[in-house]
C-alpha cells in the first residue's frame, strides 16, 4: 500500500503531478477564526448604516461617519487578512507577498482620505458580499462531506463470550469480533454475515436505492443500514479500513486540491499585486509631469487605479467553479480527489478499463446451447438443471438462472462433483454428467463445429454427457454490460482512444472488445503487467485514464494520470484511484466527463471576464472620465459575475 502512495506522490508527466494533497487551497484563516455568524451580522448592520448614509437626508458628517463605520462592519477581516496576513505571509516566505485583500484594503483607507466616503463603502460593501459568494460554493461542497460525516458508523454491539451484547466504539472493535447488528442500526465496520438474513440499504456506497439482500457468508460493507431483521456478523476490517472510511478520505481531500489553473492564478496573484501596487504611484507621477491634472485629479485617478486593477474577479475566476463541480458530481455519485483531477479528465486521449466487473457483469451467463438431438432439449434441460442445483460453481449458477423455470422439484438427484471430470449423477438407469472437454470426448461434426465457434468467440464451451457420449453443448460469457456499451460509444464520438485490459485468453478480450466497439485491448496479462501497458499507452497517446474495481488494477491506477475505482470494488482500488464511481454505474463517466469539460470552459469564460474588465477600466481611467463609483460598481460586479458563473455548475444535470 505504501508502494502505491509513493508512486502517485512522485510520478509526473508534462507537468502534471500525482498527489493526494498539496497544491491546496488558500485559507484564510492563517490562525485568526472567522465566526461567520457575527460576519453576517456585522456585514447586515453594514448594509443598513450604507443605506442611511446613501438615500436617507442626514447631515454630511453624519454620512461620512456611516460610511466610514461601513468600511470597517462589512470589511474588518478584509483589512485583516490584507495588512497582517501580508506581513505574516512576506515574513514567512523572506520576500514581499501581498494578497488581493491588500489591495482592496488599501483602496478603501486611499478613498477615505481622499474624501471619497461614498466610494470607500462601496468597494468594501460589494467585496464582502463576493466574498460570501465564494463562501457559498464552498459550503455546498461541504455539505456533501458533512452528509457523509454523519453517516460514519460510531458505535456497534459487540457480541461476548457469555452471548451477551456490549456497545463499544466502533475503533474498539478488531478482525474476528462478532458483532449483532439490529434493524435500523447502521453496519459499523466491513465483515460478513455469519447469523441471519441482512437487508440492507446500501445507498452510502453504491447510491442504488434498491435494498440489497445477503445471506450468511456474504461481503457487507460499513456504513450501510439493516433495514431488516438483525443478523450477526463477523469483523473482517479495521475502522479505518473499511470502503466507507476509504471514500470519506477521498471527499475529505476533494476541496483541498485545485485545479491546474487555480494552481497558477494563486502562485501569480502576489507578483500580479505587486505590480499594481507600484503601478499606482507611477500613475501619480507620470500624470503630474505629463498632464494638466490637479493634485487632487491624479490622486483621485491614482485610487481607481488601485480599485480597477485588483484582481478579485480573476482570484474567484477557478476556486468557486471547482468547488461547484466537485460537489455536483459528488451529489451525482462521482468522488474526485480534487479539481486538479476533474480539470485533468477534461483533456484525456486515451482510457483504458479493466475487463471484468467494471465492462462486464462479473459473472458468467449461458449464452448459446445445442443438443444433438433437438428434440430432445425438452428432457435433458431439467435433468441438467437438477444436477447444477446442487452446485456453487459460477457456471452452474447460470445454467440454474438461465433455466431454472424448468425445473422439476419432483426430481431428486445424488450428484456427485468430481475433480476432473465435472458433475456426476445416475437417473433412471443411464448416466449424466457435465464438465469441460476430455482428450476421451469424441464429439459429432455438428456438435464439433458448434463447439470450435464458442471457442472462437471467446466463450467458454462446456459439455454434457449421456452414458459417456457427448449429447449437447453449453457456451457461457461473461457479457458486457448496457453501461459500458453506452460509455465505449461516447468515448469513441469524443475521439478517445480507448483500451481493455485483461487476464483472460485472447479470444474472450476480443469478444467483448468487438461487442462493445474498444479499439484496442491486452489479453493474457498480469497484474503488474497492466501498470506497464498503461505507461505504453502515456507515452503513445497522452493524458491517460484507467477504470477497475481490483486489488490487480491498484498498479495500473495509481500509474495513469487518472484513476477511477468502481465503489463495489475493493478498498485497496479505491484509496489509490482519483476518483470513485460510488454506484458502478460506469456510464457515469459521461456524465463526468461532460462536467469537467464545462468546468474548464467556465474556468476560461471567467478569466477572460476578469482581464476584459480590468483591461477597459483602466484605459477609461486613464482617458479621465472614469468616476470611482462606476469602477468600483463594473470591477466588483464582474467579481460577482465569475462566481454566480461558476455556481451554475452546482445545477447542472445529467
Amino acid at each position: 500500500m505504501n508502494e502505491y502512495r509513493k508512486g502517485r506522490l512522485n510520478h509526473k508527466d508534462g507537468g502534471v503531478q500525482k498527489h493526494y494533497r498539496g497544491n491546496e487551497v488558500h485559507d484564510h484563516d492563517h490562525g485568526h477564526a472567522h465566526d461567520h455568524t457575527t460576519e453576517v451580522r456585522l456585514f447586515i448592520a453594514a448594509v443598513v448604516a450604507f443605506v442611511l448614509a446613501r438615500f436617507v437626508p442626514v447631515p454630511a458628517w453624519l454620512a461620512a461617519s456611516l460610511h466610514v463605520a461601513t468600511v470597517f462592519l462589512a470589511g474588518y477581516h478584509v483589512m485583516y487578512e490584507g495588512f497582517v496576513d501580508t506581513y505574516r505571509d512576506s515574513k514567512a516566505a523572506g520576500t514581499f507577498r501581498p494578497n488581493t485583500h491588500l489591495l482592496v484594503a488599501l483602496a478603501a483607507t486611499a478613498a477615505i482620505l481622499i474624501g471619497e466616503f461614498s466610494e470607500a463603502s462601496l468597494v468594501v460593501l460589494i467585496f464582502a458580499g463576493a466574498h460570501y459568494l465564494e463562501n457559498y460554493a464552498k459550503e455546498q461542497s461541504q455539505k456533501e462531506i458533512t452528509s457523509l460525516l454523519r453517516l460514519n458508523p460510531s458505535s456497534a454491539r459487540r457480541i461476548q463470550a457469555n452471548g451477551e451484547l456490549e456497545e463499544v466504539d466502533v475503533s474498539a472493535l478488531a478482525k474476528g469480533d462478532m458483532v449483532r447488528v439490529l434493524r435500523g442500526d447502521q453496519v459499523p465496520v466491513d465483515g460478513e454475515v455469519t447469523r441471519g438474513l441482512a437487508v440492507l440499504d446500501t445507498m452510502s456506497i453504491t447510491g442504488e436505492s434498491v435494498p440489497e439482500e445477503t445471506s450468511p457468508g456474504s461481503a457487507i460493507y460499513g456504513g450501510t443500514i439493516n433495514v431488516g431483521e438483525a443478523f450477526d456478523m463477523r469483523v473482517t476490517t479495521s475502522s479505518e479500513e473499511t470502503v466507507f472510511s476509504q471514500i470519506l478520505k477521498v471527499v475529505e481531500s476533494s476541496q483541498k486540491n485545485l485545479s491546474p489553473v487555480a494552481q497558477k492564478l494563486k502562485q501569480w496573484e502576489p507578483r500580479y499585486v505587486t505590480t499594481v501596487l507600484l503601478a499606482v504611484p507611477l500613475v501619480f507621477v507620470v500624470s503630474r509631469l505629463v498632464t494638466d491634472w490637479t493634485l487632487q485629479e491624479s490622486l483621485y485617478r491614482a485610487v481607481v487605479v488601485l480599485v480597477s486593477s485588483s484582481p478579485c474577479a480573476l482570484a474567484a475566476a477557478s476556486i468557486p467553479t471547482n468547488l461547484s463541480a466537485i460537489s455536483n458530481l459528488a451529489r451525482n455519485g462521482i468522488l474526485f480527489r480534487g479539481g486538479d483531477d476533474i480539470a485533468n479528465f477534461a483533456d484525456i486521449h486515451a482510457i483504458a478499463f479493466d475487463k471484468t466487473g467494471t465492462l462486464t457483469e462479473g459473472r458468467p451467463q449461458v449464452t448459446d446451447y445445442h443438443f444433438e438431438q433437438g428434440e430432445l432439449a425438452e428432457t435433458y434441460l431439467p435433468i441438467i438443471v437438477a444436477m447444477e442445483s446442487s452446485s456453487n460453481h459460477p457456471l452452474a449458477e447460470a445454467v440454474v438462472e438461465a433455466f431454472g423455470h424448468l425445473r422439476d422439484h419432483q426430481l431428486t438427484l445424488d450428484v456427485e462433483n468430481q475433480i476432473g471430470s465435472g458433475l456426476n449423477a445416475d437417473y433412471q438407469g443411464r448416466h449424466y454428467s457435465i464438465g469441460k472437454r476430455t482428450d476421451e470426448d469424441e464429439l459429432s461434426p455438428e456438435l464439433a463445429e458448434h463447439y470450435a465457434n464458442y471457442a472462437q468467440s471467446g466463450k467458454t464451451p462446456v459439455l454434457f454427457r449421456v452414458d459417456g457420449e457427448v449429447a449437447g453443448l453449453f457456451a457461457f460469457l461473461d457479457l458486457p454490460t448496457e453501461e459500458a456499451r453506452q460509455t465505449i460509444h461516447y468515448l469513441n464520438d469524443q475521439d478517445i482512444q480507448t483500451y481493455m485490459l485483461t487476464g483472460d485468453n485472447a479470444g474472450t478480450a476480443q469478444a467483448v472488445a468487438e461487442d462493445l466497439g474498444i479499439e484496442h485491448y491486452y489479453a493474457d496479462i498480469l497484474p503488474e503487467e497492466k501498470a506497464v501497458r498503461i505507461e505504453e499507452i502515456r507515452v503513445e497517446s497522452g493524458l491517460t485514464a484507467m477504470v477497475g474495481d481490483g486489488v490487480n488494477d491498484a498498479p495500473a491506477l495509481v500509474t495513469a494520470d487518472i484513476g477511477f475505482a468502481m465503489g463495489e470494488g475493493t478498498d485497496v482500488a479505491i484509496e489509490v484511484a482519483d476518483g470513485i464511481i460510488t454506484n458502478n454505474r460506469l456510464s457515469k463517466l459521461i456524465y463526468a466527463h461532460r462536467i469537467a469539460r464545462k468546468m474548464n470552459r467556465v474556468v476560461l469564460q471567467n478569466i477572460a471576464i476578469a482581464l476584459f474588465v480590468v483591461v477597459v477600466l483602466n484605459l477609461s481611467n486613464l482617458l479621465g472620465g472614469l468616476k470611482l463609483a462606476t469602477s468600483i460598481i463594473f470591477h466588483e460586479g464582474s467579481t460577482i459575475l465569475v462566481i454566480v458563473n461558476g455556481l451554475r455548475l452546482l445545477r447542472q444535470t445529467e
